[in-house]
């Protein structure tokens, strides 16, 4: 009986696993397929996500995006969204890519109203989203 119920439990485990891989390939593969939508918004000739992490209990969701214009020069930007895919009034884990083209679309705006500390993106400050979606709604 015992064998039993720690069978079920595994195999839930491992269903939710699998649940969860499955939601982190939609999340990353979204975000790289946008990278030609990002391009345009910026006004750049293309695009490159170097970097897309989904949001999780313990961290926030993640992009980073390398803008290539024209005669050589680049943008390197990292965005961060909510930290689980249940945000509240937070944009949704679905909705962080349609946030980053607004945020490239609307000019770009670096204001320290939703650029935060982040030691790992260049320049060493990375794009809230939220914080930029919630002063637009201000």
């Amino acid at each position: 009986m015992t064998s039993t119920a720690t069978a079920s439990r595994h195999t839930h485990r491992d269903l939710d696993d699998d649940d969860l891989e499955t939601t982190t390939q939609i999340f990353v593969g979204k975000l790289r397929a946008s990278a030609r939508r990002f391009a345009a918004a910026a006004g750049a000739d293309s695009a490159i996500v170097r970097e897309a992490v989904p949001p999780a209990r313990h961290r926030r969701a993640r992009c980073r995006v390398v803008l290539l214009y024209p005669a050589g020069q680049e943008s390197d930007v990292t965005f961060l969204g909510p930290a689980s895919t249940t945000a509240g009034k937070e944009i949704t884990m679905s909705q962080f890519d349609t946030a980053i083209e607004q945020w490239l679309t609307a000019g770009q705006e670096r204001s320290r109203r939703w650029l935060v500390p982040d030691e790992e993106s260049a320049g060493g400050v990375a794009v809230d989203v939220t914080a930029w979606l919630a002063q637009l709604g201000a």
